[in-house]
């Protein structure tokens, strides 16, 4: 597989994912205080992405010869950052007092997509 299309597909199938993690597997427990810092909730709803992306880069390690320790370190990273970038809409969701019949809260859903977007992205460009 060449390079350009083992990026598309990797990316595709994070997409993929992020649809399921974000919008099918969320409980009402990972939904709740979405701007309390330390929240059992986001840890676990963030653990269920990197469970997904761990099975989106199991073949490419297998295929395109991905360090396990690569592979450890682009998880991590996937944790950290999707626990942060949901603490910031839920922060900021809070503060702003936005419901869903608000522009601002799509505007702040957008960038919170946006955001997790551009940390496939990152995760596909440290792997290949």
């Amino acid at each position: 597989m060449d390079q350009i299309t083992l990026m598309l597909v990797m990316l595709a199938l994070f997409q993929v994912k992020h649809l399921f993690a974000d919008f099918y597997l969320q409980t009402p427990k990972m939904l709740s205080a979405g701007a309390t810092y330390v929240h059992a909730g986001r840890a676990q709803h963030a653990l269920v992405h990197i469970v997904g992306s761990f099975l989106v880069l199991l073949p490419f390690g297998l295929l395109a010869g991905l360090s396990w320790g690569l592979v450890v370190g682009l998880l991590a990273l996937e944790w950290v950052l999707h626990y942060h970038i949901d603490f910031g809409k839920g922060w900021w969701s809070k503060r702003t007092a936005f419901t869903t019949t608000d522009a601002g809260y799509w505007r702040a859903f957008g960038v919170d997509q946006l955001a997790h977007q551009w940390t496939y992205i990152a995760m596909v460009w440290m792997a290949v």
